[in-house]
């Protein structure tokens, strides 16, 4: 299989999918495009290590949870009951990504694109977390008493020779290639520190680092790649918003490609789910079931926010739903495999193009049905693979 679409790893937090659908825009968009692909379902993907993760367990009322268990009962709480995800979940510090994050490093230790050394870094007084520079009190525990301490930590250094984030690393046609992007994710200084204090996180004791675990930007890349691991894909492609790669780009760029597999990133824009109720009227107007609603909402929305990178207005709404039944209304009896064929090169490619043709997007409906039962591949295989 050469390309598989993951989610960037979502931080586990107190929401629910129902109640907070833009969290699912990654997880939603990867299942259409690999359901369209005919590849089979991948594991929904979350973020655990996060210093709020750590403050909600350490206040957890009488709790003798583990963290994670903790984890796991706050991650199976965003789905309906009953009603896990058909591949399940992989989270930041399972197993198979922390021995695959040791073995990375490893590598990047022997390469010399990390290297672990003193370093002095500002640490709160009161209880030893990395506060980062500035004066306001620590995050941790609410301390103003930071001092640099000095000990080992593992650094690196960005490479030289090639930017952040080159055309290589989005998966995205020659004309969406988004240059401010480029542009910001590489204004950071040179050396990153990759360790960091937290309760829970991929232990960097066994590499002589006692009580740090590694940054969770690194964690969420080596998530995907165990991910693309796992279900033997060579390419594998995140879904996340601009912001987040900005925010994450520059920690994961030794972290992309590992063993025969890459990891590219698949921009995507924030959706208007708050203000889909305006569409009630609309709804009503074309007799649009309960099916059609859902469709058009956690199906073809996604796709247009891949189209959309820089975030979909309200006001878009009306027009796209209208766009979207007109499709529906043009689903021939038997879908056409040159147009299939023709929209999974577009995939390939990162083109969008396709999610506005009424005739492409009509013949691989059939694969949204096939997504939501679990059966893409087995489903749409009748309609040629993608290799």
């Amino acid at each position: 299989m050469r390309h598989i679409f993951l989610n960037g790893p979502i931080q586990n937090g107190p929401f629910t999918f129902e109640t907070t659908p833009g969290k699912a825009v990654g997880i939603r968009l990867a299942a259409a495009l690999n359901a369209v692909i005919g590849a089979p379902p991948v594991p929904h993907l979350w973020n655990t290590v996060t210093l709020a993760g750590d403050l909600r367990h350490r206040q957890h009322t009488g709790s003798q949870v583990t963290r994670e268990a903790f984890e796991s009962d706050l991650i199976a709480a965003k789905y309906p009951p009953g009603q896990p995800p058909v591949a399940g979940t992989l989270t930041d510090t399972d197993t198979e990504v922390a021995s695959l994050a040791l073995e990375m490093i490893e590598t990047n230790l022997r390469a010399g694109t990390l290297a672990i050394c003193r370093e002095s870094v500002p640490t709160c007084r009161g209880c030893g977390h990395m506060t980062g520079n500035g004066t306001h009190p620590c995050n941790a525990c609410g301390s103003t008493y930071t001092e640099d301490r000095t000990g080992l930590h593992l650094v690196a250094e960005l490479a030289k020779d090639r930017p952040v984030l080159d055309r290589s690393d989005l998966h995205a046609g020659h004309r969406q290639q988004p240059k401010h992007l480029q542009n910001s994710a590489g204004n950071i200084t040179q050396r990153l520190i990759l360790s960091r204090t937290r309760d829970h996180g991929i232990d960097l004791g066994p590499l002589g680092l006692p009580g740090l675990v590694l940054d969770p930007r690194v964690g969420v890349h080596v998530t995907v790649l165990a991910a693309a691991r796992r279900l033997q894909a060579t390419t594998a492609v995140m879904t996340i918003t601009q912001n987040a790669a900005n925010h994450v780009a520059a920690h994961g760029q030794h972290f992309r490609t590992h063993d025969g597999t890459r990891l590219q990133y698949a921009l995507h824009g924030h959706l208007p789910y708050d203000r889909t109720a305006d569409l009630q009227a609309a709804y009503e107007a074309y007799r649009a079931s309960p099916g059609t609603v859902r469709a058009f909402e956690t199906w073809f929305l996604p796709l247009f926010s891949l189209k959309e990178k820089n975030g979909t207005s309200p006001a878009q709404l009306p027009a796209l739903f209208k766009h979207f039944i007109r499709a529906r209304m043009a689903q021939p009896a038997e879908p056409n495999p040159s147009t299939i064929e023709a929209v999974r090169h577009a995939i390939a490619n990162g083109i969008t193009d396709w999610v506005m043709s009424r005739h492409a997007l009509a013949a691989v409906m059939p694969a949204r049905e096939a997504a939501d039962s679990g059966e893409s591949a087995a489903k749409f295989e009748q309609m040629g693979s993608f290799e």
